[in-house]
């Protein structure tokens, strides 16, 4: 994969998993992959930017700075200022381990975070088996 776009927070040639704060340019919406598997399928090509970490079981939409951080689902984290996320290179897009599932892109960023948060209340009702 080349990589001819980079938002300032990514360095685009580092092949290494970076640190990075939420808040600024993003918040993370972290989701167990039960609810999470149904939530990307119901939003489709709707959904912006997804990280997975094939060994914890999670997954993390990028939301626009200070959303969601109301929610009360349960199962679900809102992680804004304060808080970190570990972040893989632009060119993981396969696991093991933590990768793009849905790679970060120029017009694949933010998720919208209604429809994010519907898609999530609907897996609640119903998660997926693992």
């Amino acid at each position: 994969m080349t990589v001819s776009w980079a938002p300032r927070w990514m360095c685009s040639y580092s092949p290494e998993v970076r640190t990075v704060p939420a808040g600024r340019w993003w918040n993370a919406v972290r989701v167990p992959l039960a609810l999470g598997v149904p939530a990307l399928t119901a939003l489709g090509d709707a959904t912006g930017a997804v990280i997975e970490d094939g060994f914890g079981g999670i997954m993390y939409w990028l939301v626009p700075p200070g959303d969601g951080a109301d929610w009360r689902l349960s199962g679900v984290q809102v992680l804004g200022a304060g808080c970190h996320v570990a972040v893989p290179p632009l060119r993981r897009t396969s696991g093991p381990g933590l990768y793009w599932r849905v790679p970060l892109s120029h017009d694949r960023y933010w998720t919208d975070t209604a429809r994010l948060g519907a898609a999530l209340t609907s897996a609640a009702q119903f998660p997926a088996p693992l």
